[in-house]
């Protein structure tokens, strides 16, 4: 859960259970990971829980998201799409949670006030199936999007540190191969 003094909030959404649709949530366990968060940074595994991640988003002046997402281009494509454009794309839903996820960013936009920044970070999927695991293009996708939140950390003066030791994550990592 994100806390007032946390002013970035890295959201990975999906479902881990349907094979590439849960690329956005390994991506953020992955960067968790791998590496320390800086002051005023906090990740969270979204997974499905669309409108239960309201309050989540109160304080946060900068929300990125990572998700799969229906788009043109190859599987393990990484899209951005930044402030207003992200309610805009998605309309064209990919699974049933990303109907949460712009209910989430509405009822935030009426209640609480949408983050001053919104970032999307979408990745194409190859496959949509029962199944834990990425396919090899969604892995190149995640690690596109986690290359492009620590770019955009460092452009702000915060800085990834990678962890010395493995995280606690590795063993669930691992056994998905995402390691």
């Amino acid at each position: 859960m994100a806390t007032a003094a946390d002013h970035i909030l890295l959201l990975g959404v999906g479902n881990i259970l349907l094979g590439d649709e849960g690329v956005g949530v390994w991506a953020i366990k992955a960067l968790e990971e791998r590496y320390l968060l800086p002051a005023g940074v906090a990740a969270l595994d979204g997974g499905t829980a669309g409108m239960d991640l309201l309050a989540s988003l109160e304080g946060i002046e900068q929300l990125i998201i990572v998700d799969a997402v229906k788009a043109d281009g190859p599987a393990g494509r990484l899209i951005r799409w930044q402030d207003e454009q992200v309610p805009a794309c998605l309309v064209s839903k990919i699974s049933p949670h990303q109907l949460g996820l712009s209910d989430l960013l509405a009822a935030a936009s009426l209640t609480i006030g949408l983050p001053r920044r919104l970032t999307l970070l979408g990745i194409v999927p190859e496959q949509i199936a029962t199944g834990i695991g990425l396919s090899d293009a969604a892995r190149s996708g995640m690690e596109a999007a986690i290359a492009a939140i620590a770019a955009e950390l460092r452009n702000q003066g915060r800085e990834l540190l990678a962890r010395k030791q493995p995280g606690p994550l590795s063993p669930l990592l691992a056994a998905a191969s995402l390691l």
